[in-house]
């Protein structure tokens, strides 16, 4: 059988939206700075890739088109090189990957690139039109459920606190923060050369190379934010637990993951870094869509850790998007009943403090993950997130530079 193996991964800095460093760059120019960086890290002849695909959550306006290939045009990429774009909201990078990995078993393709590009300051959450199904919106309103107010659904129905949440925040802040003081997330973040318009409407070109999400908080401080969303069937007005400090922060960003046929990187000269063993999807109420992870793992870990005869207590790390607290939260309660321990989820952070690229997501967190599994010689990994509309993903990764 034909095995696909993963020889290199990259993702630009994730930046603020609507106020950060790449509040004017475009996600085809983002990634296509970032297929153009792998491909040069990899040292591989750009020819050799045959298939790009590209997760994108809101695929519309100045990321429509089939972004995918527009990347592969501005990446300076061959014009043989076919190109995809993917969308399943936040699950969509990590949905690329797998993309991939099957048609190089399947011997559709020997060598391709999984990633994905989002601008969260060009287009909102939702896009730029939404025209909900009118029978849908009458029969299942859920469908259309802001994922703010899932998040208050869970909070509630399961017990998760305001200080909990608050404190989950704090964490997470505090080991994203730590994370950059040591330099953690250097050598997997392609420099973007980009710009930005200042106050006087002047072009200021930089070098965009850093994380700019995180931000030094303290309890006392989150504890004052107000909710971010109503909850109506708390009974209390404008009561909620859920705010901007607990929530993940929107953003802008690009990764990407080559992956190849084992036989042809051993051909080429290339080193694999990891594999990607599985990868595994769960549907669920959309009402309460951030408890997907909970279902989508035991899912993986069936399917694909038990015939490597691995349990959710042999995980090494596992990158869980933050989408929220409070469902970040109720996942792990079920994750450390199975012997996953909390300092292995997220041990650099995770969204709440560096950000949420919604189709980029999948992508940077598997790059995250792969080079945290490398500096720390560990093997075993998941890349794990919720899907607005009641759904989760998850994917597991083995390193094999050890």
């Amino acid at each position: 059988m034909r095995e696909a193996v993963i020889v290199g991964a990259c993702r630009t800095a994730v930046g603020k939206a609507q106020r950060g460093s790449l509040v004017h760059t475009r996600p085809d120019d983002m990634g296509g700075a970032v297929l153009k960086a792998l491909v040069e890290r990899v040292g591989v002849d750009p020819k050799e890739i045959e298939d790009v695909v590209m997760g994108c959550a809101m695929p519309e306006a100045e990321q429509g088109m089939n972004v995918a290939r527009l990347c592969v045009h501005l990446g300076g990429l061959p014009n043989e090189i076919s190109a995809m774009t993917v969308n399943r909201y936040c699950a969509s990078g990590l949905q690329s990957i797998w993309q991939v990995q099957t048609s190089i078993v399947t011997g559709s393709i020997d060598a391709g690139i999984g990633g994905g590009t989002e601008t969260m300051s060009m287009i909102p959450m939702g896009g730029n039109k939404i025209v909900p199904n009118i029978r849908l919106a009458h029969e299942f309103p859920q469908a259309y459920m802001s994922m703010g107010q899932t998040a208050e659904n869970v909070a509630m129905r399961y017990g998760i606190s305001r200080e909990e949440q608050d404190q989950f925040a704090f964490e997470s802040q505090n080991r994203a923060m730590a994370a950059l003081e040591r330099g953690d997330f250097k050598e997997q973040i392609a420099p973007l050369r980009t710009f930005k318009y200042d106050g006087s409407g002047n072009k200021v070109e930089f070098v965009f190379d850093t994380d700019e999400c995180p931000r030094a908080s303290t309890l006392e401080a989150l504890a004052k934010l107000k909710p971010a969303f109503a909850n109506p069937k708390s009974g209390k007005e404008n009561h909620g637990t859920v705010t901007a400090g607990n929530s993940s922060q929107m953003s802008d960003g690009a990764a990407a993951v080559m992956l190849m046929e084992a036989e042809k990187a051993k051909a080429l000269g290339l080193k694999p870094i990891a594999k990607m063993h599985g990868f595994a999807t769960a549907g669920l109420h959309p009402d309460e869509m951030g408890i997907g992870p909970a279902l989508a793992v035991p899912k993986l870990m069936e399917r694909f850790g038990k015939p490597l005869g691995i349990t959710l207590a042999d995980i090494d790390c596992m990158e869980l998007n933050e989408a929220f607290a409070s469902q970040s939260l109720y996942c792990i309660r079920g994750f450390e009943k199975e012997g996953l321990t909390r300092d292995r989820i997220n041990p650099n952070g995770g969204a709440i403090a560096l950000g949420h690229p919604l189709g980029c997501t999948g992508s940077k967190l598997t790059t995250q993950l792969l080079y945290w599994l490398r500096d720390h010689k560990k093997r075993w990994g998941i890349v794990t997130m919720c899907i607005g509309g009641g759904m989760g993903a998850a994917g597991l990764f083995e390193n094999l530079d050890l």
